[in-house]
């Protein structure tokens, strides 16, 4: 895949989807976004087409991938509405299938858990808070994962500690097994996924990740 390529991009308004849409355009990618209110998008950029939709609805799934190469979901939890997460993913992978699209990536929190997670005291209380506070999200973004290792695309999914609102670059840590920090700053973590479009190292993988 190169900058020529055309992204799709589902949450691109959230606090991570904003920084990946500009480390996106940086980079000379077309993007394509799907908003559920585009009338309120602020960046103006001849390379962003905006279709207004929302992730649940299998025919906006479609035309948003019509003309793209990969997708990236931001996507977050609509306030008060029923969990958004597994549909949104079968949607897409629906999608992906019926067009020729392979590479999928989707960010998710701490509290998914793979066969392959040796997770820290901190990373435990915080899943099993998550658990507690919020199950029926927290079932969703694991159903979403076992979704996932069941497709036959290129997906990555990629767990998050704290995002921190700052343009400051400081680095990533990756592991397959635990989150290496407290942390990830919105650059770094748009940095991150901006280099999975053409990077395959964690294809059909769950890295977690962290600033240094």
């Amino acid at each position: 895949m190169n900058n020529t390529s055309k992204i799709a991009v589902i949450g691109g308004t959230g606090k991570a989807g904003r920084y990946i849409v500009k480390e996106l355009l940086s980079r000379g990618y077309r993007l394509k976004l799907l908003l559920r209110f585009p009338e309120d998008f602020q960046l103006k950029d001849p390379g962003i087409e905006l279709l207004k939709g929302d992730a649940r609805d299998a025919e906006a799934i479609r035309s948003l991938l019509d003309g793209c190469q990969a997708i990236i979901s931001a996507v977050g939890q609509p306030r008060g509405e029923e969990s958004i997460f597994s549909q949104a993913t079968k949607n897409i992978v629906a999608a992906m299938a019926e067009q020729g699209v392979r590479r999928y990536i989707v960010l998710t929190g701490l509290n998914v858990d793979t066969p392959f997670d040796k997770k820290n005291e901190k990373v435990v209380m915080a899943t099993e808070w998550m658990r507690a506070n919020y199950p029926k999200t927290t079932m969703d973004k694991q159903a979403e994962y076992e979704f996932l290792t069941k497709s036959d695309i290129d997906w990555t999914l990629v767990r998050l500690p704290m995002i921190q609102l700052t343009d400051e670059r400081r680095g990533v840590k990756a592991s397959l097994e635990d989150c290496p920090g407290d942390g990830i700053s919105a650059a770094d973590l748009a940095y991150f996924v901006a280099d999975q479009l053409t990077d395959d190292a964690f294809v059909g993988k769950a890295p977690f990740i962290a600033s240094f």
